[in-house]
């Protein structure tokens, strides 16, 4: 079941609704199990509210994952508008480190929620390929990463952020591998002089 749509939410609705989302993700990330009425609470709505935008557990879960997605891939768009294209790479890289982790700790509400509604795990890959795509190419136009990388390329770099404890400072980890990356990627890069 889809959440309510019936046209534009007023502007207490729609911080309501990010802050559920906001809530859920922290928690079920924490623990699939967690009552509804929590993340109700931690949110600091009441259970209509929370009911109204997401009619069930399944609804939500699937909605937070939804919307980690379209923050990732809408940052990349906006932060190649304000910053040059391997700094834009590089900020990026962060986001989609935290989306990782999160991914990680959803990963059981996930297949939960795909059970519970009988379709697959969403995936979201091509969005985030997409924005991949979309960084690589400007960062190709500018001659600020070395020619000839792909997204596949790309991907197989990030890989080890999988490996990371997301219980431990998986933060301190993750900016050290990826400006490790960065500095790869940078290496031969036709526009450095």
């Amino acid at each position: 079941m889809e959440p309510r749509s019936d046209g534009p939410q007023r502007s207490d609705a729609q911080r309501n609704r990010e802050r559920i989302l906001e809530v859920a993700l922290v928690e079920l990330s924490r623990s699939v199990d967690v009552p509804m009425s929590v993340i109700a609470k931690k949110a600091g709505v009441g259970q209509g509210t929370l009911y109204r935008n997401f009619p069930n557990r399944e609804a939500l879960i699937l909605e937070v994952y939804r919307h980690e997605v379209q923050q990732l891939t809408d940052r990349a768009a906006e932060l190649l508008k304000t910053r040059e294209p391997d700094q834009a790479l590089r900020a990026w890289m962060d986001r989609l480190a935290r989306f990782i982790m999160a991914k990680t700790g959803l990963a059981d509400a996930l297949r939960q929620a795909a059970v519970a509604t009988g379709g697959p795990e969403p995936s979201g890959y091509s969005l985030v390929v997409e924005s991949i795509e979309l960084l690589l190419n400007a960062n190709h136009e500018a001659g600020t990463i070395r020619p000839g990388v792909t997204a596949d390329d790309f991907l197989l770099a990030i890989a080890g952020i999988w490996q990371i404890d997301i219980r431990g400072d998986w933060h301190a980890q993750v900016t050290r591998l990826l400006d490790l990356i960065m500095d790869g990627l940078r290496a031969g890069a036709p526009g450095r002089g």
